[in-house]
């Protein structure tokens, strides 16, 4: 009978050199891996702050005007000088209050807006349509208890976009997470608003915005999907394959100074610029973005 003293030290030896070689080797192949390279940075530059009460959720833009969104209220101010032009806050006179107003789009005239009764449980979401130039509510498209809580909407290519957001964090009164940041899904609707197609995070993304989710999105120019976590100074620039079920991440964006949420494209000129939210400080940022470039 083997003697069980000598078998336990013959399993826990000290790799020979050249089992050592053989792991050093793989270690090395895994980290030059292209599955675990870092997608190019690119650096952005902050060229206007301006001060918003609501500047706490989201934003959206226009010609003359940018938009910050609250949870209950929205502002409307001058971009060239940031005056306070209008304020709602009627949120709780609609026959349905508001609860988490979110990131926005002008569209047409109106301002559109992601709403969810997050953290409540369980998950609701809606389409929250207001006047632009009036700020008064006009109607909403609810999604009822659908994938997550709804954490930013676009138009973009004749389509609405939106992120569906979960959460590695348990609420108050919860004894799970809310959902879980893995479970996250970017999603794009058809004319009736149903969900068409639907792409998870990837992993390595996951891991930058956990425990909270994708924050922000707005779709650029140049037919890049950009998005925001809740804390960091970077923007993710995406991909949405056709064939895939993942967001291909192709680069990142750092922007001095800011910590994720509502970000959203200028589209009323060329010059490349994107509005953003300091929640801390309760600032807007407009950013002059870099042309992304690939290899």
């Amino acid at each position: 009978m083997n003697n069980p003293r000598t078998t336990f030290r013959i399993n826990n030896a000290v790799p020979t050199r050249p089992r050592r070689r053989l792991l050093v080797a793989v270690l090395f192949a895994l980290v030059q891996s292209p599955l675990l390279a870092q997608p190019p940075q690119f650096a952005a530059t902050v060229l206007q702050r301006f001060s918003s009460a609501d500047a706490y959720q989201g934003i959206a833009v226009d010609a003359e005007y940018f938009y910050t969104i609250n949870n209950r209220q929205i502002s409307r101010h001058r971009k060239d000088s940031g005056t306070l032009v209008k304020r709602w806050n009627d949120a709780g006179n609609l026959t349905v209050p508001l609860i988490h107003l979110d990131s926005g789009v002008i569209v047409a005239g109106q301002l559109i807006a992601a709403h969810s009764n997050y953290p409540r449980w369980p998950m609701r979401s809606s389409l929250e349509f207001f006047d632009a130039d009036s700020l008064t509510f006009s109607h909403r498209v609810d999604f009822g208890i659908m994938l997550g809580s709804m954490t930013w909407a676009d138009y973009y290519d004749g389509q609405w976009w939106g992120t569906f957001a979960n959460y590695d964090i348990a609420q108050v009164g919860m004894l799970r997470p809310y959902g879980g940041t893995r479970n996250t899904v970017v999603v794009r609707f058809d004319a009736e608003y149903n969900v068409q197609q639907q792409w998870r995070l990837p992993d390595e993304i996951v891991q930058r915005v956990s425990p909270m989710s994708n924050s922000g999105g707005s779709w650029g120019a140049d037919g890049f999907l950009y998005l925001t976590g809740h804390d960091h100074p970077e923007i993710y620039v995406m991909q949405a394959p056709a064939d895939a079920d993942t967001l291909r991440w192709i680069a990142t964006v750092i922007v001095p100074g800011l910590n994720g949420q509502g970000i959203a494209w200028d589209r009323s000129n060329n010059e490349h610029q994107l509005w953003a939210i300091l929640r801390a400080d309760r600032q807007v940022l407009k950013i002059q973005m870099p042309v992304i470039q690939l290899d």
